[in-house]
C-alpha cells in the first residue's frame, strides 16, 4: 500500500507503548510526528520501542519525536536511566560572573542533552527557552529563562542550540514572540499582552529575531498580544504569523504550542485549521486523547511543499558530530557549574 503523506500535526501518545488504536490512527491519517511525555517514559530500551513502533506505524523512518528536555523543572527524562540537566537560570547565574565559561557550560549541558535524546531516536527537543521574564510575570517561565536581559539570552540560547545540533538533534526555540510578560499561565488560562509590536520587537521577541538564521524551529505562545489582534491568540493570528516571519526573520518552521491548553478554546479540529491557517507550519496536540487526535489529524492539510523544505532545512542543521567523548563533556561541565 502507498505510503501516505504526512498531516500537520504532532501528536502525543498515551502511554509507555503504541496502542492497537493509535497505530490504526496513525495508518490512516499519519501525523507529522510525535510528542513525548512522562507518561511515556519507564526505561531506555522500552522508550527506544516507543519510538521505534510510533515510526512504524506512520510508514517513515525519519518522522520527528519531540520531547520537552529543557532540565530543571521541565525534564521529561530523569534519574535513574537519565541525568537531569539544570535549569536554564543556572547557566544566566554564571554568566553574570564569567560569559565564556557559561556559554561553554549551556553548550556542553546541551551536547549532554542531545547525546541522551539520540541514543532513544529522539530527534527534536523543545529548549531553549528565549522568553524575557519581566517583573510580575506568572511563575510558569520563572526559571526557565536564562536572565532578564535578551543580550545573555541570545548568547546562551545561541550555544544549546549549537550544543543540540552537534548532538544531532533539533532544537525548538520557544515561546514566540515571547511569555516573558504573561502574568498568566496559559496552560491555564489566555494571558493578555498589551505591549506595542515595536516594544516586542524591541525586547521579547529580541532573541528570536537574534537566532532567526539558525533556522531551527520555533514555537507559538498561546498568548493575546492586542497589538495584532482583539481575540486571537498570537498562534491563531495571521498578523502575529507574519510578525515572526516578517519583522523577527524566523526562516525555520513554526509549530504551535499544545492545542489542548486551556489558554485556547474551541473545537479541536477547528483550532488546528485555524492554526494552520495562520501560517504554523504545524501543530500540536499534546492530550493523547484518541478522540481529539483523530480530530486535530482529520482538520490538518497535509504538510505543505513549503512547510517540509523548512523542516528539512533545519533538520541538515543538525549533523553529529564525530568526536564527542560524554565522560569529558560531564567532567568539563562539573567544574564549570561548581
Amino acid at each position: 500500500m502507498a505510503r501516505l503523506p504526512p498531516r500537520a500535526a504532532i501528536i502525543g501518545l498515551a502511554g509507555p507503548a503504541l496502542t492497537a488504536e493509535e497505530a490504526e490512527l496513525c495508518r490512516d491519517l499519519p501525523p507529522f510526528g510525535a510528542i513525548l511525555f512522562a507518561r511515556n517514559i519507564v526505561e531506555p530500551a522500552q522508550l527506544s520501542d516507543l519510538v521505534e513502533a510510533f515510526r512504524g506505524a506512520v510508514g517513515r523512518p525519519d518522522a520527528p519525536v519531540l520531547v520537552d528536555q529543557e532540565g530543571g523543572r521541565v525534564a521529561r527524562l530523569r534519574p535513574p536511566h537519565w541525568r537531569h540537566p539544570p535549569a536554564a537560570a543556572v547557566f544566566g547565574a554564571l554568566f553574570a560572573r564569567d560569559p565564556v565559561a557559561a556559554r561553554r557550560a549551556a553548550f556542553l549541558n546541551a551536547r549532554l542533552i542531545a547525546d541522551d535524546l539520540a541514543r532513544l531516536g529522539i530527534t527534536v527537543c523543545c529548549a531553549p527557552v528565549l522568553d524575557v521574564p519581566e517583573p510580575g510575570a506568572d511563575p510558569v517561565i520563572g526559571d526557565r529563562a536564562f536572565a532578564a536581559d535578551p543580550h545573555v539570552i541570545c548568547s546562551l540560547g545561541r550555544a544549546v542550540i549549537r550544543g543540540l545540533q552537534a548532538g544531532g538533534v533539533v532544537p525548538v526555540m520557544k515561546h514566540a514572540p515571547g511569555h516573558g510578560r504573561a502574568r498568566l499561565d496559559s496552560h491555564q488560562a489566555l494571558p493578555v499582552v498589551e505591549a506595542s509590536a515595536e516594544e516586542l520587537l524591541a525586547r521579547d521577541g529580541r532573541p528570536f529575531a537574534a537566532l532567526a538564521r539558525e533556522e531551527t524551529w520555533a514555537m507559538t505562545a498561546h498568548i493575546l498580544y492586542t497589538a495584532f489582534h482583539d481575540t486571537r491568540p498570537a498562534t491563531l493570528s495571521p498578523r502575529a504569523l507574519r510578525f515572526l516571519r516578517h519583522r523577527l526573520g524566523l526562516r525555520g518552521p513554526i509549530v504551535s504550542d499544545d492545542l489542548a491548553m486551556k489558554a485556547l478554546g474551541g473545537a479541536p479540529g477547528d483550532l488546528a485549521r485555524a492554526a494552520i491557517v495562520a501560517g504554523c507550519d504545524a501543530v500540536l496536540e499534546c492530550s493523547a486523547d484518541l478522540a481529539r487526535t483523530a480530530a486535530v489529524l482529520a482538520a490538518s492539510p497535509t504538510l505543505s511543499r513549503a512547510s517540509h523544505a523548512r523542516f528539512a532545512a533545519a533538520a541538515r542543521r543538525a549533523v553529529p558530530s564525530a568526536r564527542f567523548h560524554r565522560a569529558r563533556a560531564e567532567a568539563a561541565l562539573a567544574r564549570l557549574l561548581e
